[in-house]
């Protein structure tokens, strides 16, 4: 019988309607943090916008992980577990083993426009049905029992990976 591996992504959004104080203090450091890497691509302030930087200088790419490091210790404080993802019950249950920081739209001039995006890679699971809208999930491990997650994908979760053993 063949095993089923995956791992899961989930995009997270934060923006100016975010809400929680976690998100709240992502959004107002990473916004500081933009206007201040900006400066280092663009002296004489021709550019407001991140796509104006992205578009006439090349090396502004780089800002995704400069203004990342101010979102790594709120990350940090979530002790690997992914926000807001639950199983069926209602309880997180994901892991993440990595993620990638995002700069979807920002302004040094308009703190509304900032928005940025955290993805996290989910610890491998066992895939082992799908039930219905749902997927019967399961710890890697060699585990004779295994604690189960019953889980609907919900949006901005996807399917990251997967493997056939």
């Amino acid at each position: 019988m063949e095993t089923r591996i995956i791992t899961l992504c989930y995009r997270k959004i934060i923006d100016s309607r975010s809400q929680q104080e976690w998100e709240r203090l992502i959004f107002e450091d990473t916004w500081k943090e933009f206007k201040m890497q900006a400066q280092l691509y663009d002296q004489e302030r021709k550019y407001h916008s991140f796509s104006q930087l992205i578009m006439h200088v090349p090396a502004s790419e780089k800002l995704h992980f400069l203004v990342s490091a101010a979102a790594v210790n709120y990350i940090k404080q979530l002790n690997n577990k992914i926000p807001d993802v639950v199983n069926n019950i209602g309880k997180t249950f994901l892991s993440f083993s990595g993620f990638y920081f995002e700069i979807i739209n920002s302004d040094v001039q308009n703190k509304s426009v900032h928005s940025v995006a955290i993805h996290f890679f989910s610890n491998a699971f066992k895939w082992h049905e799908t039930i219905g809208e749902y997927l019967l999930l399961s710890a890697t491990g060699n585990d004779t029992e295994a604690q189960m997650h019953l889980y609907r994908i919900q949006p901005f979760v996807t399917i990251h990976s997967y493997k056939s053993i």
